[in-house]
């Protein structure tokens, strides 16, 4: 039988850039979701601060959990 391509390395690493596309869309939404926000109601870019980092944190736990599942299941 011929092999005709071979993976090497982890494939829990390819896993785990493919699924890092996931939180890099949703950081760029609630940056987009902001500068939007801002824009049209100047006067509340302080309060809708704190729902900007409220969901770039919980969108960056995402990716650190993948992050960590990716090398504790290899």
């Amino acid at each position: 039988m011929t092999v005709i391509a071979e993976v090497a390395g982890n494939v829990n690493t390819i896993g785990y850039g493919l699924a890092a596309i996931g939180p890099g869309i949703g950081v760029a939404l609630v940056f987009a979701a902001y500068i939007q926000a801002s824009a049209r109601q100047p006067e509340s870019a302080g309060y809708n601060r704190t729902w900007l980092v409220l969901g770039f944190a919980l969108v960056e736990a995402l990716a650190l959990f993948g992050l960590v599942l990716a090398f504790a299941v290899s």
